[in-house]
């Protein structure tokens, strides 16, 4: 492949703990693409994977012409690793897949196919997902509370795997947001996107590096990073708790005049002082997590840091 010529294909795939994996993948993925006809490339994102990941994708960049290794300095974390590869990447077309094989390299020919229909997005939406339960379930309520929090609809069936037009990466890559989840990108950029059913294969090695609280965390950052709206729930219930307080107040004033009351209780004090302050307190910490937020995107730092390329 000529240095002035981009390849039709490129896969971008970050790498994390698939040492045993990663040999699989290109292996895969070179006889699909060949079979297809197209030149290609091959983008591995090693996110600074503690087992033997990088010593493998070192080994296959030097015997694969078509190989392309990018490790980052530390651990980014999956996104910002995707946006390392995709940044790297020169295709007309843009595959994105995980490298655990889950994502089965035999799908590409038929997202392309259907890419030329005169779609820039396919997204593959995995059916009989082969993921534990605690994962689907997880993904389900994040895509219902994500939904609620942005007044969109995500599809928990569609993760990172698709086909995109290099239009679509570049108008992705020029979001500078400083959390970032890709799927969400794709659908914020717009364009014209289709999905397809595609068979989800069982992880080929190790387990997934999301643990139930790294999924929690990523689930929180990104409706943050996504949506205000938090911010207009807590408006929304402290004007309804003034409100139903000015009936209390009225009540309680109808009340002394009649003489019904006597003395105020203490109770009741003690109560009202708690439960404001503790709205109070709410309140201020969302506002308090949103400045943080703000903070984290001023300060401008880069969301990963290239180590070695080659």
């Amino acid at each position: 492949m000529s240095a002035k010529m981009c390849p039709q294909i490129s896969v971008v795939s970050p790498v994390y703990n698939a040492e045993k994996i990663v040999a699989k993948l290109v292996t895969e993925l070179e006889g699909v693409l060949q079979e297809m006809a197209v030149s290609y490339e091959i983008v591995l994102v090693d996110d600074r994977s503690p087992d033997r990941a990088w010593q493998e994708m070192k080994r296959l960049a030097g015997e694969c012409q078509y190989v392309r290794c990018i490790r980052l300095s530390r651990n980014f974390g999956q996104h910002p690793a995707i946006m390392a590869g995709l940044k790297a990447a020169k295709g007309e077309w843009v595959v994105v897949m995980d490298c655990d094989l889950q994502d089965r390299p035999a799908e590409i020919p038929r997202l392309l196919q259907k890419a030329k229909e005169g779609f820039q997005v396919v997204q593959a939406k995995r059916q009989n997902r082969s993921d534990s339960w605690l994962k689907k379930a997880s993904s389900y309520m994040f895509s219902k509370v994500y939904g609620f929090f942005t007044d969109t609809r995500y599809d928990h069936e569609i993760a990172n795997f698709g086909i995109y037009h290099r239009k679509v990466i570049e108008s992705v890559l020029m979001l500078g947001d400083s959390i970032k989840f890709f799927p969400l990108f794709v659908n914020w950029v717009g364009y014209e996107k289709t999905t397809i059913a595609v068979e989800h294969g069982g992880r080929a090695e190790g387990k997934s590096a999301y643990s139930f609280g790294k999924l929690i965390e990523l689930a929180f950052n990104t409706i943050v990073s996504f949506s205000n709206k938090p911010l207009k729930l807590m408006v929304k219930f402290g004007l309804s708790i003034s409100l139903f307080a000015f009936f209390i107040g009225l009540y309680y004033i109808f009340q002394k005049i009649t003489g019904e009351i006597v003395v105020i209780g203490y109770a009741s004090m003690m109560v009202s002082i708690w439960f404001f302050s503790g709205i109070i307190i709410t309140t201020i910490g969302v506002v308090g997590i949103y400045l943080g937020k703000i903070f984290d995107q001023t300060k401008s730092r880069p969301i990963y840091v290239i180590d070695e390329e080659l």
